[in-house]
């Protein structure tokens, strides 16, 4: 039986081949807490998760263009900065460790969803309106008015701590600094 089929047939989605994952490869992930459960999401909580995927995004040369933590789930725009690049192995580890900070009362569901990018999607225009676009969910969920406003939105690029995806001249900083990583390991 064909390896898509049968995943069907078992209820989870297909993946991609692991090479899919690997290098300058552009993925919004989806995270959802197992039976959508709430009471989770707290200032603390989401400072212990940064350091958690720093770690993750370090070890396998990626960045997280911008995240939105929601109180039953959490998306992550995540690109390889180089040829050796595993977002795979990155989510993975982010993945276990987010599951230790939830423990016991909470885990994450068994598989995440993710999304790759198509080579259109990654053209800095429909890349950011991707983010946007997530950006914008607890606006759509009704727990803000401004996405600006909700606390639990952000990015991660290790090494410019002070790269914030509010600031007006958010994406300028993000690319130059994006092209300066991936430069550094051609």
């Amino acid at each position: 039986m064909m390896d898509g089929l049968s995943s069907r047939l078992h209820g989870t989605l297909p993946r991609l081949i692991p090479e899919a994952y690997r290098g300058r490869a552009f993925v919004h992930w989806t995270m959802s807490i197992d039976r959508r459960a709430t009471g989770w999401l707290d200032p603390l909580h989401h400072a212990h998760l940064r350091e958690r995927l720093c770690h993750a995004l370090c070890r396998h040369n990626v960045v997280c263009a911008l995240y939105c933590l929601m109180p039953d789930h959490g998306h992550f725009l995540l690109c390889g900065t180089s040829g050796t690049s595993d977002q795979a192995l990155a989510i993975r580890l982010f993945r276990r460790e987010w599951n230790r900070l939830l423990a016991p009362a909470r885990k994450l569901q068994p598989k995440s969803h993710d999304h790759l990018l198509r080579e259109d999607e990654r053209a800095h225009d429909a890349f950011q309106r991707i983010a946007w676009y997530i950006a914008e969910n607890p606006v759509r969920a009704g727990l803000v008015s401004d996405w600006q406003s909700w606390p639990y939105i952000g990015c991660m690029v290790p090494g410019t701590p002070d790269l914030d995806p509010r600031a007006p001249d958010y994406w300028e900083h993000f690319w130059r600094v994006w092209n300066r990583l991936s430069e550094q390991t051609e």
